[in-house]
């Protein structure tokens, strides 16, 4: 479990708090879709989990184990792919002799499978890849390790339509029991149909902690829903909707960027 409490930071240089008494809590067994519009910290909250950022205040622990100790049971328990990153000129060999003894639970299996997904070789030079091929191969090498907390930063950011759905398929193929899989993202239709949580983040805090199941239990969407229509826009279909569910209406899949617009436009 990641627990997040009464946190407050802020960066020197601009001299304001991005998160003040901030507390959130991220459950195993899930793949939790963080959201928010820019500058409400997405990065900076994935940075702090992972210890790479300390707090002013509160606590940031996985596990009951505090993350900016950097202490080795932690280590072992996280990875985080950042949405911007620079690979060494090494071979994808040498890279994984490096850095894989520092995961007990590393699989070369899972990496193969995962670089065959993305239709990757696995003699590749690190630094001649494109910025989408490099995404691809460090989302295999960090699912690869296995780890009890994986952190994602914009993963579907540089990525073609094939690629993207090669994503969704890995995710979802190598979601293992005791997993929290975190994807903070811009492009939610890249990733809808892959949560099991949705948390949105904004200037106020949290502004939404659901499961998908909650959400498509108390809403409904579509271009033509029943029951109280709380948000709703114009679309090359028409007006597409959200409502408030009724029990006697149908589920729908949850519309990520609808929900999105309706809880900012909400608080």
């Amino acid at each position: 479990m990641i627990t997040i409490k009464d946190l407050t930071f802020g960066y020197k240089r601009s001299g304001e708090n991005v998160f003040n008494n901030f507390n959130l809590e991220m459950h195993d067994n899930c793949i939790y879709g963080l959201l928010g519009k820019n500058a409400t910290g997405k990065s900076t909250l994935l940075n702090l989990i992972s210890g790479l950022l300390l707090p002013k205040s509160g606590s940031v622990r996985i596990d009951g184990l505090p993350s900016g100790e950097k202490s080795k049971a932690l280590l072992e328990k996280l990875y985080l792919v950042p949405e911007e990153f620079i690979l060494p000129n090494w071979s994808l060999k040498k890279y994984i002799d490096i850095y894989r003894p520092f995961y007990k639970d590393f699989s070369q299996e899972i990496l193969e499978s995962c670089l065959r997904e993305f239709e990757l070789p696995t003699d590749l030079k690190l630094n001649k890849l494109s910025m989408g091929t490099k995404k691809k191969v460090m989302m295999s090498f960090a699912l690869a390790t296995n780890t009890e907390v994986l952190l994602m930063d914009e993963p579907t950011n540089g990525l073609d339509i094939p690629s993207k759905r090669q994503f969704r398929k890995v995710i979802a193929s190598n979601m293992t029991e005791g997993r929290t899989i975190v994807i903070s993202t811009h492009q939610v239709h890249d990733v809808e149909m892959l949560l099991d949580h949705v948390a949105i983040i904004g200037n106020k805090g949290v502004l939404l902690d659901a499961s998908t199941m909650e959400l498509a239990d108390e809403y409904t969407f579509g271009t033509n829903p029943q029951g109280e229509i709380l948000y709703s826009e114009k679309s090359l279909d028409g007006e597409i909707c959200m409502a408030r569910r009724t029990p006697d209406v149908d589920e729908t899949p949850v519309n990520l960027e609808l929900l999105f617009e309706y809880v900012n436009a909400k608080c």
